[in-house]
């Protein structure tokens, strides 16, 4: 199937500030673009590109005064299958887990696990190891916490959100990666566009979502608290310890947010891709 995905952001500055932009599709997934995956900045800016010590590719801007829009549109190839689901992938000991994974056992700015370490062993400490233990959390967290906009604060941790019982999707991701965490196992948290495919309405307002992996069997599974079902098309942008790692903005001085949109939607095999830019009206 093909996925077409895109944004369109704009910043007032009041004064030239620099930013670090984490918006372009994760490596993992370049191959499978069938068109560019161009970032387009208006005004016409000059950006520096790196890969962040995750692997992520991330921009660097000096945004002017005024307003600033940043926007990229693209069509990428899907294999249609919703997320793996494999029963029987064992949790390997802390000793045989490969040296870069350890890093995702640790506390992290967002997923307090010092915090919150005696309710999960308590809560969880009887269920089998391995899959049945990540999915546990994600049922607790799924029927833990109310999603709503609302309930959105830049600044939630997991246990925060542990016990407001309140949050989005990035709220629900900490707190199951926070709470897998405590169980020795690997999670990692995740960024990227998740179309309503085969979904039944109705719909919310399509957004940027967060979702976890989890190290199992010897490799990496995705796991979803926020909906709790397998689901088609998820398209990576950023993996990190939490969301600190993998913001689509780091600004580094003063700016208003005045507008936000995303796309992600299957597109059929003749689509005739628009730019998300001013130019275009979109």
């Amino acid at each position: 199937m093909k996925i077409r995905a895109g944004y369109e952001i704009s910043y007032d500055c009041p004064q030239p500030t620099p930013m670090i932009l984490a918006l372009s599709v994760h490596p993992s997934r370049v191959p499978d673009l069938l068109t560019p995956d161009r970032m387009r900045l208006d005004p016409p800016l000059h950006a520096t590109e790196y890969r962040d010590g995750f692997g992520n590719i991330c921009h660097v801007i000096r945004a002017p005064t005024g307003r600033l829009t940043i926007s990229s549109d693209i069509l990428i190839q899907d294999s249609g299958e919703p997320d793996a689901m494999v029963p029987e992938a064992a949790q390997s000991s802390l000793e045989t887990l490969p040296v870069d994974v350890l890093v995702y056992l640790l506390g992290s700015r967002y997923c307090e696990t010092d915090r919150l370490i005696s309710f999960a062993w308590s809560r969880f400490g009887k269920v089998r190891k391995g899959w049945p233990l990540v999915q546990a959390i994600c049922d607790y967290v799924h029927h833990h916490i109310t999603f709503g906009y609302e309930y959105a604060r830049c600044t939630k941790t997991a246990f925060e959100a542990f016990n407001e019982r309140t949050g989005v999707c990035r709220d629900y991701t900490h707190l199951a990666v926070a709470l897998c965490r405590c169980m020795n196992i690997p999670a990692r948290y995740c960024t990227g566009y998740l179309a309503d495919i085969g979904i039944p309405p109705p719909y919310s307002a399509m957004d940027f979502a967060a979702w976890m992996e989890v190290y199992l069997g010897g490799r990496w599974y995705t796991f979803d608290p926020r909906n709790n079902v397998p689901r088609i098309g998820r398209v990576l942008i950023a993996r990190g310890r939490d969301a600190a790692d993998v913001a689509i903005t780091t600004t580094f001085g003063p700016n208003t947010l005045e507008s936000f949109t995303v796309v992600a939607e299957e597109v059929g095999e003749n689509v005739r891709l628009l730019t998300l830019h001013p130019e275009n009206g979109l």
